[in-house]
């Protein structure tokens, strides 16, 4: 009887064309949008959504996966996110997003974030080897497939040396032959010029991440997560040492926090010779590694089930000092906001608070932990969602924006108690500066002077913005550029002195020039 099996390359082969086809269209629409086009900012985001729409037609398996679902939402938010303004933050979350859809239908469910971590690491190693493993592996089942019959793998085997070896002699003869160069010369060959040398590494690089999300493949080897449960012989930790410590810093955090207290509200003046805004610089920081050092220490000497998290009166002093610990972290939050309301607002205090605030939330769930007997697992899994929640939502903000606002509503030259609007700093947040120095431009009682230089600042961002749109375009820029339009509508224009600017906006003079040197005295 004639078998009528189908050979296990065919479906293998069916597979792969159907992923071929998605993944050859991104490249297209990657090389339309970005190469020929020229195109970036909010277009990030519809390429974006074309590779969600080519992930879902080329993994039919997504579809009938809820948990992939829920991934592939997570991944078109950003994608969202990049249209609205596009940030490596935003482009980053995708592909995170993206990975965990395209990996999690061959997972049995979602187990924790370190793990997870490995995973979307070795899917990114192995991306750019991806489609040579594929095609090796497709090949091998070709030929397995077509035994006793000719196969394109045993073909390359059997023409390598040959052609390899003619090549060789070829170019030789062709040095010291006129008659071959001149035949090579006149074949029509590829100009191999960087230009197009750069284009196809481009295809390369759009292929090899589709593909990787087209044909994943889960690490075989995970490293577990710490366990942190039960007895761990450390030298120098018992119950005794760590009764002892607890007790000792906790007098120390108490002393620190008190001054805190003391300075930072109010009560007591400031040491000679050092302002408010010098204590609150100094501070903010050093006691954030303070705070993370005593995370370190709770979740090593007090691990759930061992007999130093079962003492009463250790568990007690540990809430103590977590408490402590919390409190010195708003402690640096309030010197970080002092520090901001006597000199100016950045992007990178926006983002120490932010930073500080997830410091604490990770402090109360060790105590959490501790309380509850909650495994090391949870304890990444919910600090992790934490941190991806909130980078979700600053996806959707602008903090340069709010940066800008802060800075025009506090400014001394408007009656605030903050310094001088530094308009150097707001000229480098690019349009997220546009219309907060507008309105400040159109406030009135400002010195003309200064209405001047905001003008000029303001007018250089305007254009800059105007221009970027054409390549550039984001939904939050657009209506920037909107809301610009209307408040200068009925505007008289403004009326600036000719001549170049500095990042202030204060007009620089022109050097003298220097009268030519004729090489004679006294001429």
């Amino acid at each position: 009887m004639v078998s009528s099996a189908v050979p296990p390359s065919l479906p293998l082969l069916a597979r792969f064309r159907w992923k071929l086809a998605p993944a050859l269209l991104i490249v297209g629409i990657g090389d339309w949008l970005f190469y020929q086009r020229h195109l970036h900012g909010g277009y990030l985001g519809l390429f974006a959504l074309a590779v969600l729409l080519a992930l879902l037609a080329g993994r039919p398996v997504l579809r009938r996966d809820r948990r992939a679902w829920a991934a592939m939402a997570a991944a078109a938010l950003f994608a969202l996110a990049l249209i609205y303004d596009a940030s490596l933050l935003a482009w980053l979350l995708f592909w995170t997003a993206a990975g965990v859809a395209a990996l999690i239908p061959a997972t049995a469910r979602f187990d924790d974030g370190w793990r997870w971590f490995q995973r979307l690491v070795w899917l990114g190693l192995r991306a750019p080897f991806g489609p040579l493993i594929d095609l090796k592996r497709l090949l091998k089942l070709r030929a397995a497939g077509r035994a006793g019959r000719w196969s394109l793998h045993a073909a390359l085997g059997t023409l390598t040396l040959p052609v390899a070896g003619s090549a060789v002699i070829l170019t030789l003869f062709s040095a010291a032959n006129p008659l071959i160069e001149r035949f090579f010369s006149s074949l029509l060959l590829p100009d191999l010029s960087p230009e197009l040398m750069g284009r196809l590494a481009f295809w390369a690089l759009l292929f090899a991440m589709i593909w990787g999300l087209l044909r994943p493949r889960l690490a075989r080897v995970l490293l577990p997560v710490f366990s942190g449960r039960g007895d761990w012989a450390l030298p120098g930790v018992s119950v005794a040492s760590v009764t002892l410590s607890l007790t000792v810093f906790n007098l120390i955090f108490a002393l620190q926090n008190l001054m805190d207290a003391a300075w930072l509200w109010g009560w007591a003046p400031m040491p000679q010779g050092m302002t408010m805004a010098d204590y609150a610089h100094r501070g903010a920081y050093p006691l954030i590694a303070t705070a993370l050092l005593a995370a370190l220490f709770v979740l090593v000497t007090l691990r759930p089930g061992s007999e130093t998290a079962r003492t009463g009166s250790i568990r007690r002093l540990v809430m103590l000092w977590i408490g402590q610990n919390i409190f010195l972290v708003a402690s640096s939050m309030l010197r970080t906001a002092d520090y901001i309301d006597a000199y100016s607002m950045t992007r990178l205090r926006i983002e120490a608070l932010v930073w500080m605030a997830l410091v604490g939330f990770g402090l109360a769930s060790i105590c959490w932990r501790l309380l509850r007997e909650r495994s090391a697992a949870w304890l990444v899994n919910v600090n992790l969602a934490a941190a991806g929640l909130v980078l979700a939502v600053i996806c959707f903000i602008d903090l340069g924006a709010v940066a800008a606002q802060w800075n025009v509503r506090h400014a001394r030259e408007v009656g605030g108690r903050g310094v001088a609007l530094d308009l150097c700093y707001l000229g480098g947040l690019g349009d997220s500066a546009l219309l907060p120095l507008l309105s400040l431009e159109r406030r009135p009682g400002l010195q003309p002077e200064f209405r001047e230089r905001v003008q000029a600042v303001r007018l250089r961002l305007h254009a800059g913005l105007e221009a970027e749109l054409d390549r550039r375009w984001t939904w939050v820029g657009q209506r920037r550029l909107d809301r610009a339009r209307a408040m200068l509508s009925g505007a008289a224009p403004a009326a600036l002195t000719l001549g170049q600017r500095d990042c202030a906006g204060r007009p620089v003079r022109p050097r003298p020039t220097l009268p030519a040197l004729t090489g004679e005295r006294g001429k």
